[in-house]
């Protein structure tokens, strides 16, 4: 069994910072992309940003140059850096963890529970 336990969401003025981190526990096998992506009201889930098992990070153009997204393979932990946050930044994010099970051959999509992240002007 795998969880994902995600911290660091809450409330900012415009022009602040937050950092989000999300923790992988259980039986892993090894773990490939780790990722977050973001649903703000009345729209679809969107990939924020997402890294590989190497380090090379990937960005939504909308975030380039205030986000960043890093992870520590040791801890199974994914974070991201979010700086200069703006309105439009407002959302519930979520991790995304593509990983293999102890034991399994498959590797599977895993999601965290959901962090709000609310930037006021």
């Amino acid at each position: 069994q795998v969880q994902l336990v995600e911290s660091g969401g809450g409330s900012v003025e415009s022009g602040g910072s937050l950092r989000l981190s999300c923790a992988a526990s259980g039986s892993i096998g090894s773990i490939d992309v780790m990722g977050w992506y973001r649903q703000a009201p009345g729209k679809e889930r969107e990939l924020v940003a997402s890294i590989t098992s190497s380090g090379s990070p990937n960005y939504v153009d909308s975030v380039k140059g205030r986000f960043t997204i890093s992870r520590d393979n040791a801890g199974n932990t994914v974070y991201l850096q979010m700086n200069s946050l703006k309105s439009e930044d407002t959302a519930v994010y979520y991790c995304n963890v593509r990983l293999r099970q102890r034991w399994h051959s498959n590797f599977v999509n895993y999601w965290g529970q959901g962090t709000q992240v609310t930037v006021s002007s």
